[in-house]
């Protein structure tokens, strides 16, 4: 699921532009404001060699501040009002808890403001175009928070931060491109604190298996945060991926394409399949997913969406088994219809296209057995969409579906 503020160490937004005219240079310790003249200091002292190892510069000065955790609340509490209101969440939940996700009386806004102020130790507000530090951090974890958020802070200078991660772009391509930039964020600050520790230049596209690595050591972040074990997968995994799995797709896009000069444009994938398979991202011309349209011929239309090929793997492992999860391999696009009966109860149709008559075969086989795990009757019927190898399923009450191709494909 996209979730607003993913943070499983730092919080931020952030997108980028393209060939970039090389900006006035200014002295450090004029391009960082701050009350704190000891994060100052810090901060400046990270400048030198960023636009190297991000292929981005700082243009404008950043403002750098503490914050308190009361005043964090606030502006988690805000930013989910503003994205994520009362109605929109109970839809994603409903819409979730059919599929078997997620139980259907969970808070999710209360459990992501609970995860949230369980993990963020440092944020960059796009509105305020400042970055922020708790001010219960100690000295020493100050500096990889502060590149972090800095990195943010860059990337957002050069393009509207917001634009590359709202919602109504879509869950599954907000969620890609949420991956690349905290990908970028992630592996600039890693490159930055090993070459402190190694007192060298360091470049981690050369280090031989350094993605593997680099999951192995983010993806204990999981049992680290009490709020986070305790969330349905779902939301872990949403939480998690754009670190786990953006900075290994950052760091092989940047060995593909042998520089870093093209900033987050040349990072910004349309797809979660991208992300986890950037091979496709890399291909000429990427592999793109299919946009879909899904009617529902009775009952009223309640929300809309796409899972993508990350939420289609866990929804295979949560309701087969971890090894079913290779069979969403070969997603070709998805898109469900969370609506309201005409005897008041909510049924969901999901419609998922597939690269190849044998993938959508492979996942069909694989889900059509559990189907009674689900929280309510459910069926699973290949379908031909738009000359593509489709599926359609059903949970609920029997819905009239009906589907084509947006835009030819």
């Amino acid at each position: 699921m996209h979730t607003l503020l993913l943070a499983a160490m730092t919080l931020g937004f952030a997108a980028c532009g393209g060939e970039m005219p090389d900006p006035p240079q200014r002295p450090a310790d004029t391009l960082v404001v701050s009350q704190d003249a000891g994060l100052r200091e810090m901060t400046a002292a990270m400048l030198p060699g960023l636009a190297e190892r991000s292929g981005l510069e700082l243009r404008e000065p950043i403002r750098v501040e503490r914050r308190s955790r009361d005043e964090l609340q606030r502006y988690l509490v805000a930013k989910l009002d503003e994205e994520l209101p009362e109605e929109r969440a109970q839809h994603l939940t409903d819409a979730y808890a059919l599929l078997g996700l997620m139980p259907r009386d969970v808070d999710l806004r209360a459990l992501l403001l609970s995860v949230y102020q369980e993990q963020v130790a440092g944020f960059y507000d796009p509105d305020s175009t400042a970055l922020f530090v708790m001010e219960d951090q100690s000295p020493e974890a100050l500096q990889p928070i502060l590149l972090h958020e800095l990195v943010h802070a860059v990337q957002d200078q050069w393009t509207d931060l917001e634009t590359a991660t709202d919602p109504s772009r879509g869950n599954d391509r907000a969620t890609a491109a949420q991956a690349a930039i905290e990908g970028h964020a992630t592996l600039v600050m890693l490159e930055y604190m090993t070459e402190q520790l190694q007192g060298r230049d360091v470049d981690l596209t050369e280090v031989p298996g350094f993605g593997d690595q680099m999951r192995a050591v983010l993806s204990t972040a999981r049992d680290q945060y009490p709020e986070l074990a305790r969330a349905p997968r779902i939301i872990q995994e949403g939480m998690l991926f754009p670190y786990l799995e953006g900075a290994g797709f950052v760091l092989e896009v940047w060995r593909e394409q042998a520089s870093r000069r093209g900033g987050l444009e040349s990072l910004l994938p349309t797809s979660t399949e991208q992300v986890l398979d950037p091979a496709r991202f890399l291909s000429e011309p990427p592999d793109e997913p299919v946009a879909l349209r899904v009617t529902v011929q009775e009952g009223d239309l309640l929300h809309s969406d796409g899972l993508g090929a990350l939420e289609v793997k866990i929804l295979l492992e949560e309701l087969v088994g971890m090894e079913a999860g290779i069979a969403a391999g070969g997603w070709g696009g998805d898109r469900y219809a969370l609506v309201r009966t005409g005897s008041g109860g909510l049924s969901l149709a999901w419609v998922s296209l597939w690269d190849e008559p044998g993938a959508r075969d492979r996942f069909v086989s694989a889900l059509r057995p559990a189907l009674e795990r689900l929280p309510r009757q459910a069926t699973l019927e290949e379908r031909e969409i738009g000359g593509h190898p489709g599926a359609v399923l059903v949970v609920g009450e029997p819905l009239l579906v009906s589907a084509e191709v947006d835009g030819g494909g």
